[in-house]
């Protein structure tokens, strides 16, 4: 039985008795019934964790170990399930609850090559699902085969769908100017905006940092989705913004009340903004213009891996070469025009 298990909370009531509860990020609370640590305790916490509700103590054994239910409980128990992020924890629950809800009782020894293309085939019209689909089954069997449960992961060979697409779309210097006056400072909107922009950070993390997290004017935190340790200075524009607020109670970014907003909820709220002033743009385009920032003022692709928290130099690449590629050009219409 681990000592802390994900998601778990334990209470105390006014009578002195223990209970305890699952709650996924800001969700509701799921009671756990049972002895803890006991086969009933843990199988109302797995199903509690994949989204069903306590259950009254069990006649019969729990889930039967040939079954895939039973192979992803034993995955999010383990060490390798802990060392992913908790965004990555979050997305790979969300798909594991919808193949156990088609497939759980499957037996996971007769899963084959073939389902696995099934199940990408099936979410074929949403590329990056399918793909998402693919990446989360594929650890889940890699780490069957390394405890010995399997010999061979049936994903390997599978290919992921190629998307042809730019992803969200980068703001401009023209979209910044519109924002900008249509939120002036003193508006929670422009404070999101100068927090994204500003530190470049993905709106998991900036919904998170907060004065807490400042120190002689550098912020310092930890990447939800890659758990990098990240170090951001507090650019003058940002403490400008900062200090005409409004802020939250403990976050920069923060409700009409004060409180700190789901990152899910936030995005919504910062798309809404942008509607308002004029620009099609969302949180993401506005780290990306910050990252094209860093790459055309000359920024290597270290400085912006370390800035954005990447763990590979991949991310960087990307930047750097459309800003190498941007110098390149200005520096040849030059010569052109020398010929003139």
């Amino acid at each position: 039985m681990p000592k802390r298990l994900p998601h778990l909370h334990k209470e105390r009531t006014r009578h002195g008795t223990i209970c305890w509860y699952v709650r996924i990020d800001r969700g509701s609370r799921i009671r756990v019934l049972g002895t803890y640590g006991s086969e009933e305790f843990m199988a109302n916490y797995r199903a509690a964790v994949m989204g069903g509700p306590a259950t009254a103590p069990p006649d019969k054994p729990e889930a039967d170990p040939r079954t895939l239910a039973w192979l992803v409980s034993q995955w999010m128990l383990s060490s390798d399930w802990a060392r992913g992020s908790a965004a990555t924890r979050r997305q790979r629950e969300n798909i594991l609850r919808h193949v156990l809800d088609a497939s759980g009782s499957v037996p996971f020894k007769a899963i084959r090559k073939k389902h696995i293309i099934e199940g990408r085939e099936r979410r074929k019209e949403t590329p990056f699902a399918a793909n998402n689909f693919l990446k989360t089954v594929r650890a889940l069997f890699g780490w069957a085969v390394s405890v010995g449960m399997i010999e061979e992961n049936p994903t390997l060979g599978v290919a992921t769908l190629k998307a042809k697409t730019d992803g969200h779309r980068t703001w401009t210097t023209d979209d910044v100017e519109a924002f900008r006056r249509r939120w002036p400072l003193g508006t929670r909107e422009r404070v999101a905006f100068e927090v994204l922009l500003n530190t470049g950070l993905r709106r998991g993390d900036a919904v998170r940092i907060g004065p807490g997290h400042v120190r002689d004017e550098v912020l310092s935190i930890r990447a939800e989705k890659t758990d990098v340790q990240l170090y951001v200075p507090i650019l003058p524009t940002l403490r400008a913004a900062l200090d005409a607020g409004p802020v939250g109670r403990t976050t920069f970014i923060a409700s009409a009340g004060g409180e700190r907003m789901p990152k899910e909820s936030f995005g919504n709220w910062f798309k809404d903004a942008c509607v308002a002033a004029g620009v099609e743009g969302s949180a993401h385009g506005v780290r990306k213009l910050a990252a094209t920032m860093v790459a055309e003022s000359g920024g290597s692709e270290k400085e912006l891996q370390a800035l954005f928290g990447w763990r590979s130099p991949q991310q960087s690449q990307v930047y750097t070469r459309d800003a190498d590629k941007r110098r390149l050009a200005l520096r040849a219409a030059l010569r052109l025009a020398e010929t003139d």
